[in-house]
């Protein structure tokens, strides 16, 4: 017991001796990461020298130790350090790291590969991610992707390492040994195929690595066509370059080959018409409509159809009278076919869009719309947007009262909805052709913050026309003007809205609203077929450099036109370039680049 007594004590005694001797050492340690800091590494390796001698510092110490003789090129030094440190500790591979990192600060490139191979060629597969991470952490990475492959070999897997491999080809952007790696990794596992998708689409962003991968993925597609998931990143690539046709065409091979009921076929389609695309929309809803005449997607896609070819007359000028009333007459073949129930309220609410804006029989397109409204068991939304066509053929009427009246319902019965917000933007846009600007902005504010993005964005459009044209004056009376224009061009009032534009250009010459005056001539020019007069008006604002709100669209719009309207495909691909080369961030910008390759003679599909 005497003896545990004066062992106590004499440990008691040695603690408390050591105590100032620890805490003298803590601070040497802090003054010398100081002195490393402010770059006084003599002051720092002095300190360094004498800690590293301290087992129980070591490890602390060695980091900055090793830093400080490299700054001071103590090359011989720092060699001696490393080596010593390699024999006390041989199992750490992150020691022999650094003895090739003296090597290369001696300027001996040759010691330095010589040191960093040894060390791959005698790892164990076990320590291949420690190996990798000592090589990364110094930004040796061209090493750390040899230690990934080295272990593939060690481990006879080439699978092995692939998502640390994707990890540092996509931060070194080797988009060439990307696309191969995450390819790999589908290859073994068809899930990962959302992954992937995101990995790439977070990396590849020029146009030539899209050129890579759809490469790839065609020749990987010819090798293993059971691999859908290939099939499927086909469709998704050309997707990303807005290229719908190639994707169609994608789509429907999977669909012959697993005759899935056409899904992927009518998603596509329904891409294809949203982004204008109205051939690839049509082939697509026919492919099911052929294909799949008692499937679940039959009457869906047999309204599509027409939807789609709906869409194509109303956007090809001069929109043809002939081809609206085959339209109609397609519609009614439909409403034959399958009865005027619940689920064609959309195929009534078409025709009369169709009745009221072009064949100019508005009171034929609201018998169809109270129809349409008066439905039982119809879905609310479809009722609530014929209520809304509704309101829009009693503004193409003169009747606004009316319009707003169904507007309003609509905003009231669907509030914080997409119909509910489109009700909302319809009755900012009536009182902004009210030149009530006020109340406009007042509806517009909130419609910034709506979910969808268009509706925002349309918004967003309209809020910043008015402020841009009543904000710097007192006086609201050309905006006044221009907004009571803008509804005569909505009741299709073209030739006396041109007229007031001209008016306009007279009466206000160098207002801001002279950019909008031209960009609306040219799309009613447009819309009459007077193509050449609408790349006149479009050149007055891509000529001018103080119109630069609205240059990109001005340009990507004749580019357009020379292509489609005017067959001068050289033209159209010198504006396509020209839209690529002044405008890099714009909205046409993947529109122009798809556009030019075509012409240019790419390869597309």
């Amino acid at each position: 017991m005497r003896r545990n007594i004066l062992y106590t004590l004499l440990l008691s005694l040695l603690l408390l001796a050591a105590g100032p001797a620890a805490r003298a050492q803590q601070q040497d340690l802090e003054l010398a990461r100081q002195y490393f800091s402010q770059g006084d590494y003599d002051k720092a390796g002095e300190l360094y020298g004498r800690l590293i001698q301290n087992e129980r510092l070591f490890h602390a110490v060695y980091p900055d130790y090793l830093k400080t003789l490299l700054a001071q090129r103590d090359h011989k030094e720092a060699e001696k350090l490393v080596k010593k440190t390699i024999k006390r500790f041989p199992d750490n591979p992150n020691f022999e790291v650094d003895l090739g990192r003296v090597y290369q600060a001696t300027g001996n490139k040759g010691a330095a590969e010589k040191q960093f191979d040894k060390l791959l060629q005698s790892m164990n597969p076990e320590a291949v991610i420690v190996v990798a991470n000592a090589f990364m952490q110094h930004e040796l990475f061209d090493y750390a992707e040899k230690t990934y492959l080295r272990g593939r070999e060690l481990s006879k897997d080439q699978t092995a390492y692939t998502r640390p491999l994707i990890a540092l080809y996509a931060y070194r952007q080797k988009n060439d040994k990307l696309i191969p790696e995450v390819l790999n990794l589908l290859q073994e596992n068809e899930s990962e195929l959302g992954y992937v998708q995101s990995r790439l689409q977070n990396s590849l962003r020029e146009e030539e690595n899209f050129d890579l991968l759809e490469k790839e993925l065609i020749l990987r597609v010819q090798q293993n066509p059971e691999k859908l998931s290939y099939s499927e990143m086909l469709i998704w690539l050309y997707i990303q370059r807005k290229d719908f046709y190639s994707a169609l065409m994608q789509a429907r091979a999977v669909d012959k080959r697993t005759r899935t009921g056409g899904t992927r076929v009518m998603e596509l389609g329904t891409i294809s018409l949203k982004n204008n695309d109205y051939e690839g929309a049509i082939e697509a809803f026919q492919y099911i409509v052929e294909e799949y005449p008692d499937g679940p997607y039959y009457l869906v896609a047999r309204q599509r159809l027409i939807n789609a070819r709906e869409e194509q007359a109303e956007n090809t000028f001069p929109v043809d009278k002939e081809k609206i009333q085959a339209l109609i007459t397609d519609y009614e073949a439909l409403l034959s076919e399958v009865g005027r129930r619940p689920e064609t309220v959309e195929v009534l609410q078409h025709m009369a869009g169709l009745y009221a804006f072009h064949l100019d029989d508005k009171e034929k397109a609201i018998a169809l719309l109270q129809e349409a409204i008066q439905m039982p068991r119809a879905n609310p939304s479809l009722v609530a947007d014929s209520k809304l066509t509704l309101g829009d053929i009693y503004l193409l009427k003169g009747e606004p009262w009316e319009s707003t009246l169904l507007y309003s319902q609509v905003e009231k019965s669907h509030k914080e909805t997409p119909i509910g917000h489109e009700a909302k933007l319809r009755n900012a846009r009536l009182n902004y052709y009210n030149g009530d600007f006020e109340l406009a902005q007042a509806h517009l504010d909130i419609l910034k913050m709506a979910t969808s993005r268009e509706i925002a964005n349309d918004a967003m459009d309209l809020s910043l026309l008015i402020t841009d044209n009543t904000g710097l004056d007192t006086s609201t009376v050309a905006m006044e003007e221009y907004a009571a224009i803008d509804l005569l061009i909505f009741q299709n009032k073209l030739q006396e809205a041109l007229a007031a534009l001209d008016g306009m250009l007279q009466k206000y010459p160098g207002h801001s609203l002279t950019d909008e005056i031209y960009f609306q001539k040219a799309n009613i020019y447009e819309r009459i077929g007077e193509f050449n007069l609408a790349v006149e008006s479009l050149q007055q604002i891509v000529g001018n450099p103080q119109y630069d709100i609205l240059s990109d669209d001005a340009l990507y719009r004749m580019a357009y036109i020379f292509e489609e309207n005017l067959n001068d495909k050289a033209k159209a691909q010198e504006l396509y370039n020209e839209l690529l080369v002044k405008h890099q961030g714009s909205v046409y910008a993947a529109e122009a680049r798809r556009r030019f390759r075509s012409l240019r003679g790419d390869k597309l599909n």
